[in-house]
């Protein structure tokens, strides 16, 4: 099958320096939800995207994309921007048209829909309490459909018509040339209407199969923030709904962003405000504190997070306690029943089985072994203003509170290094560093005053 998107529009509405379909939908452009959608059908064929206003933003996003593009240079209407594309396709294949600003069309409804279609035509339609601003769908009496009529161009009566076109076809390879060559443009908004289409077909005595979705999110278009917002939170309560079914614990449905994939094991709590960007696996028995960002990472089993902590592109071992308010940067790898407590940044670092690092302590580019304990306020020093250091500390190590260590250092096994040390060389195993200057008291030492 020939899939063509329409993705010409400017979206003057969306008051954005972004063509339309880039706006942004569960963290990526509504045309990528399309694309995703059509790529079952497609079979290793590529889509065209008739492109307009902001061309070379689109064909820029989606450079590394098997994508096919046609200029729609003039917007004429729908039949007009589908002309475009003809020349793009591959072969006789019907035609399934679908729209960048509809992105929450389903894989699983197209294909019931190519399949009902066949090599006829395809209309799908739904039906609305409020269908104004639709086309409505015309039947005879008995019950087949005779064509489509604009709302501009309706008739009282016609408007009164709840079931309406999505603007989501299927067409004959071997008609759609023809049939496009045929529409005029006598309409209030002087347009080429694609669903003249359908009028053709019933005239020409072919086969129009309609599908009427269930749910009409997944045929909603998007002109305005206010109804991308609108379709950002039906998107967030479809994926709750399904998390849910399969086991997850919710506080609350209706307070969670998952902005990616996310894949849980058994047993998995995940309190409010959550946020989930990139690919994240939490494992069985998983516990995520309120107002968490979670992204690209995987939390092994029986972890407990915190509330308000964030990970980004990291990974955590089993049994692990993270939080409140800590923050795992890119690189950080926290072996199994590790704690990181509140206001602790690591980053690039290995941390091993059982080691602490409780309070305000800033822990990068870090290779720390088993059962260390690192005091509050302690630094890894990794940065001398151009180059990065690493710093080792080996296992049962006890780093006391507001320690520097200045890399590149190395703590062996089994030291510990009292409170307030600057580390600048390498400690020897089994000992106890403590470098301390001699107190010192100044009579009459003025203190500085602003200039």
């Amino acid at each position: 099958m020939n899939v063509v998107i329409l993705a010409a529009g400017k979206g003057k509405r969306m008051n954005s320096f972004l063509p339309k379909v880039l706006q942004r939908l569960g963290n990526k452009p509504m045309l990528e939800w399309v694309l995703d959608s059509a790529e079952t059908l497609l079979q290793g064929q590529s889509p065209v995207v008739v492109i307009g206003h902001g061309a070379e933003q689109v064909r820029e996003y989606f450079a590394d994309r098997p994508v096919k593009f046609a200029l729609q240079a003039e917007q004429k209407g729908t039949a007009h921007a589908v002309a475009q594309a003809i020349p793009s396709l591959e072969n006789n294949e019907s035609v399934l048209v679908l729209y960048g600003d509809v992105p929450l069309i389903s894989p699983a409804t197209l294909e019931e829909f190519s399949k009902q279609a066949g090599d006829e035509v395809g209309l799908l339609t739904v039906e609305l309490d409020n269908p104004t601003g639709y086309g409505r769908i015309l039947r005879d009496e008995t019950g087949e459909v005779i064509g489509i009529v604009e709302e501009k161009d309706a008739s009282d009566e016609q408007r009164k018509i709840k079931e309406v076109n999505t603007g989501i076809m299927i067409i004959p390879g071997d008609k759609i040339k023809g049939w496009l060559s045929q529409v005029g443009c006598t309409n209030k908004q002087s347009e080429y209407y694609l669903t003249d289409l359908i009028g053709f077909a019933a005239k020409e005595g072919v086969k129009i199969h309609t599908l009427k979705t269930k749910d009409h999110w997944e045929v909603e278009g998007v002109n305005d923030k206010t109804q991308l917002q609108r379709l950002e939170r039906a998107l967030q309560r479809k994926q709750a709904a399904k998390l849910m079914a399969q086991g997850v614990g919710l506080a609350d449905a209706e307070r969670i962003d998952i902005r990616g994939s996310l894949t849980c094991g058994k047993d998995v709590f995940i309190d409010v405000g959550c946020v989930f960007e990139g690919d994240v696996v939490l494992e069985d028995n998983v516990r995520i504190g309120p107002y968490s960002v979670i992204r690209s990472t995987k939390i092994c089993a029986d972890t407990v997070v915190d509330a308000f902590s964030h990970f980004d592109k990291a990974v955590v071992g089993e049994s692990a306690k993270i939080g409140p308010f800590a923050r795992l940067r890119p690189g950080a790898e926290l072996s199994e029943e590790v704690h990181v407590g509140n206001f602790v940044e690591i980053k690039k670092s290995v941390i091993g089985k059982g080691s602490k690092v409780n309070h305000l302590s800033y822990i990068g580019d870090c290779d720390m072994g088993s059962n260390v304990n690192i005091g509050a306020g302690t630094i890894t020093c990794n940065y001398d203003g151009v180059n990065k250091f690493r710093t080792v500390i080996e296992d049962d190590c006890f780093i006391g509170s507001d320690t520097q260590l200045v890399a590149p250092v190395t703590v062996h096994k089994h030291s510990t290094v009292g409170a307030g040390a600057t580390v600048t060389r390498d400690v020897p195993e089994d000992c106890l560093f403590v470098r301390r200057a001699k107190p010192v008291t100044i009579p009459g030492w003025p203190r500085p005053t602003k200039k």
